[in-house]
């Protein structure tokens, strides 16, 4: 099956997946390591991009990426061209380093950024090189836990505020959430619609729209209010709108909570318009987003049978 081509425009928040040509190694030593970020470095200088999360792996990378006004497709050609020419050069080798052309998804920010944010950092965890994101080190996971790299390569400062607005709270609250049991899976992150946009229904037909695209699926539209959803999940759980607003700490609260916002956003509503029908903070929102694998049976039985009550199969 052919790629789809990439949907670029400036502001657009991306998932890169960079592979070595025939899975071969692209990073030989630690040297190699370190030269790969100074190259990210001078091309995120020179394009203005913003870098969230990055992993590199002994033969593939990821970076989170969004861009500014120069598109992705220049940005990565530069990185990947460059990287190429010192690694030959080094190792007097010569042809494609890299295989084909990069992959890359177009990500909903507003749900999807904390999740793939761990999910990146995650990365040596499931691959079992390290026993912990702590015990790895190329990745961006030390920019978030520690301030020492302030300033430099990673743009940590939104993904910290959206733990908390005191920078020491933010570091520890991340931590507790790299921590947490909620598994971020392939499935969650590569879930996308038409090989290219992963989120929710509201960003997906946004982006059709927009760009004018011809696309293969499309997910639910949004046809339920918020107000609906909540009466749906009293009617299921008996959970009531009052109790997920409440500050209770009830494990049967929290879990409708996540299930309210995973619908929601199938639905197309953003964090911020879930987070102020529920009075909880956007950032707690896009917590509950990041949970959905899981979740993803209750949630997808949740779905249906608002679907089933109003007869909108």
């Amino acid at each position: 099956m052919a790629r789809k081509t990439s949907i670029e425009f400036e502001g657009a928040l991306y998932h890169v997946i960079v592979r070595g040509n025939q899975k071969r190694k692209v990073f030989r030593s630690g040297d190699d390591y370190r030269i790969y970020l100074e190259i990210l470095q001078r091309y995120k200088s020179r394009y203005q991009f913003a870098l969230y999360a990055y992993v590199l792996m002994t033969n593939h990378i990821h970076l989170l990426i969004e861009t500014g006004k120069i598109p992705l497709n220049k940005i990565l050609q530069g990185i990947n061209q460059s990287y190429t020419m010192y690694f030959n050069r080094k190792y007097k080798t010569v042809g494609h380093l890299f295989q084909g052309r990069y992959k890359s998804i177009l990500c909903e920010k507003d749900a999807y950024l904390l999740a793939l944010v761990k999910y990146i950092h995650l990365n040596p965890v499931r691959a079992r090189i390290a026993q912990s994101p702590d015990g790895y080190p190329w990745s961006s996971h030390g920019a978030y836990v520690s301030n020492t790299a302030k300033g430099e390569l990673v743009d940590n400062g939104l993904v910290l505020k959206m733990f908390s607005q005191t920078e020491g709270s933010a570091r520890k609250m991340y931590r507790s959430f790299m921590g947490e049991d909620i598994v971020i899976s392939k499935k969650d992150v590569y879930c996308t619609v038409d090989q290219r946009m992963l989120g929710g229904s509201g960003f997906v037909e946004e982006t059709i729209t927009k760009h004018k695209l011809g696309v293969e699926q499309r997910r639910k539209k949004q046809e339920y209010s918020l107000e609906e959803m909540a009466v749906a999940i009293e009617r299921e759980y008996g959970i009531t709108l009052e109790n997920m607003r409440s500050r209770s700490r009830s494990k049967a609260i929290a879990v409708c909570r996540r299930l309210f916002s995973i619908a929601a956003s199938e639905y197309g509503y953003k964090g911020k318009d879930i987070g102020a029908f529920l009075h909880k903070d956007p950032a707690m929102i896009s917590r509950h987003m990041g949970s959905k694998e899981a979740l993803t049976e209750n949630a997808a039985r949740f779905l249906t049978s608002i679907e089933k009550r109003n007869n909108k199969n």
